[in-house]
């Protein structure tokens, strides 16, 4: 088993990753536009939160240049309501083969999967 990690985010994080990605999609900024279109309140980015747990894989191959493959799927939308932090929880298991290593990776908030067939391949 891998060590767990937790990231924060918040609103904040939010403004920043938009920002800098140049996604200024309302759902990501305005409570009001995020339920109009049916969500419970403002989203993260699903990139943000992939983009999170792709830190967290190249943190444990030792650098970016040690990832090979990395994939997953968005299974539900990381809910950031204002004046809130929460927690992206993000842990796996890795398995050595032929000196590569297969990462099998969980990542969650509240104990809900935000990420399915989160996986990864890495040298180290």
């Amino acid at each position: 088993m891998m060590q767990e990690r937790i990231f924060k985010i918040d609103r904040e994080l939010l403004k920043r990753y938009a920002n800098a990605s140049g996604d200024l999609n309302p759902i990501h900024q305005d409570e009001a536009f995020a339920k109009s279109v049916g969500l419970p309140d403002v989203i993260a980015h699903g990139m943000l939160t992939m983009g999170l747990v792709g830190q967290y894989v190249s943190d444990w191959a030792g650098g970016s240049s040690n990832v090979k493959e990395y994939s997953a799927r968005f299974t539900k939308p990381v809910v950031v309501p204002a004046n809130t932090v929460v927690e992206l929880v993000v842990n796996g298991v890795a398995t050595e083969e032929n000196g590569l290593y297969r990462l099998e990776l969980t990542a969650t908030v509240d104990g809900v999967k935000v990420l399915g067939m989160a996986k990864a391949l890495v040298k180290k």
